[in-house]
């Protein structure tokens, strides 16, 4: 996400630590080209000034931190604006004090507002809450079957009167069926146009009344920029709105609309949608996004991901398996999903301080998500025996292997070569001994990995850990 936004501010930066020292003129320049980038990415003009002025003021003013030089205090003064900027601090997603607590979710068509209730739904699941969707949308065709089908994915009821009953009437009857039926959440699916038109925002108003809804929050695609500000206003305007869901954040190369709605309109960024699984839906930290587009990473969230993906049990079973040095294919397989249910590798590796700024600058780095399925189909098509056993496994066996795979006999041979030298890390470790890393699926090597060279021309792997010796 923010690919070309943050490239182009961390040029800049870059060129600023690369100085021994600033004078104004050198705050300036840096400030021009920051102003230019951020209107690139289809920021707010006004935001877009009132941002570098601020950081101008502090800069030039003569903000002195001991213990950093001066390209490091702009850097860090452009990182607390940043934040500021994204809506300062993490704005909470709030619950009534009687139940059920209502949140109405609206937006233009195309926006995902059907997709979120569900994502959100599928979040609020997870914190112990029995939430209920709501299909208000009567107008758009198949609406309600999509509803249906989104709650049936996440386990979540959907209440439904059809597509020739009144929308108020249908979120006003939902609540009181959500208090009988013991649902300590209501979610409102509203329906959208593809422009904002009076008839819209009267229905909205008239179910805003109806039921009183705790927070109203606006789904906006990020990927229309501006145009995605614009929207805001005028909902914020007439609904008064609590906040916004930003969709589609994995695809925004930019960052306009995320970088200039909380400024426009004074209402925060509560949640980001950033992949098309019903847990592809996050909490939006403005001082962690910031980071990211820094390229100084994301280490909580990265290591939050981990607790919610990483199972505890197993992590125990498999610390004893290592120690007894019996780690197997089995163990490798439920490693790399586990691992793979963090998200996507490359949104993964972003998190990581230094690396997430500098993947697009290493060409040895690939993620490849299709190689590792290869290596899931590979593995899967192992028997059990071989899975615990692999050195029974012949040539007629690969061959096997291969074929039941769909994949060929050099990707098996490579598999295997890897694994093998995997475990003679974990024996390394097992013996108190910290060795280079071998190669794993899925990661392409480069000059930075920590794999022997003559090992990578003999296997011709496609496949390496991104990090060098320890």
């Amino acid at each position: 996400m923010f690919d070309s936004l943050a490239d182009k501010l961390q040029n800049v930066f870059r060129r600023l630590r690369n100085k021994g020292s600033l004078n104004e003129q050198d705050v300036n320049d840096a400030l021009r080209e920051v102003r230019l980038v951020l209107l690139e990415a289809d920021v707010n003009l006004k935001v877009a000034k009132e941002f570098t002025a601020r950081i101008r003021e502090r800069a030039v003013g003569g903000e002195i931190l001991e213990g950093l030089n001066a390209p490091q205090q702009v850097i860090k003064i452009v990182n607390e604006e940043l934040t500021t900027l994204l809506g300062g601090s993490q704005s909470p997603l709030t619950f009534s004090d009687r139940t059920p607590t209502v949140y109405m979710l609206c937006g233009l068509q195309g926006a995902g507002k059907t997709t979120h209730a569900g994502k959100l739904a599928a979040m609020l699941r997870k914190q112990g809450r029995n939430p209920m969707l709501v299909a208000a949308d009567v107008y758009r065709p198949a609406a309600i079957k999509q509803l249906q089908v989104v709650g049936e994915h996440v386990k979540t009821p959907v209440f439904t009167m059809g597509d020739q009953a009144d929308p108020v009437d249908i979120a006003r009857s939902a609540v009181a069926a959500a208090m009988a039926g013991g649902n300590d959440i209501v979610i409102v699916d509203t329906a959208g146009r593809l422009q904002i038109d009076e008839p819209l925002m009267d229905e909205l108003r008239r179910i805003k009344a109806a039921v009183n809804p705790q927070e109203i929050l606006l789904v906006v695609d990020a990927m229309t920029g501006q145009q995605a500000v614009n929207v805001a206003q005028a909902f914020d305007d007439i609904l008064s709105i609590n906040g916004f869901i930003l969709t589609k954040l994995d695809g925004d190369t930019r960052g306009g609309a995320a970088l200039s709605i909380k400024s426009i309109t004074g209402k925060p960024i509560k949640f980001v949608g950033v992949g098309e699984k019903m847990e592809a839906l996050e909490v939006f930290h403005p001082d962690r996004m910031a980071s990211r587009i820094l390229g100084m990473g994301d280490v909580l969230t990265l290591i939050e991901k981990a607790e919610a993906a990483l199972d505890e049990k197993k992590a125990l079973e498999f610390e004893k398996k290592l120690r007894q040095n019996k780690f197997d294919f089995d163990d490798y397989l439920d490693q790399m999903r586990q691992m793979r249910k963090m998200g996507p590798l490359d949104q993964i590796l972003g998190m990581i301080p230094g690396l997430g700024a500098n993947m697009g600058k290493m060409p040895g780095l690939q993620i490849d998500e299709k190689q590792l399925a290869h290596v899931e189909a590979i593995i899967c098509s192992m028997t059990a025996h071989e899975r615990r056993e692999p050195g029974i496994i012949n040539g007629s066996r690969r061959r096997r292997i291969a074929n039941g795979s769909g994949t060929n006999i050099q990707e098996v041979n490579k598999l295997l070569n890897q694994f093998e030298q995997m475990r003679k890390m974990m024996r390394g470790f097992a013996g108190g001994e910290m060795p280079g890393m071998p190669g794993m699926a899925g990661f392409g090597g480069g000059k930075h990995s920590g794999s022997n060279k003559k090992s990578k021309r003999k296997h011709g792997s496609a496949f390496k850990f991104p990090f060098g010796r320890g």
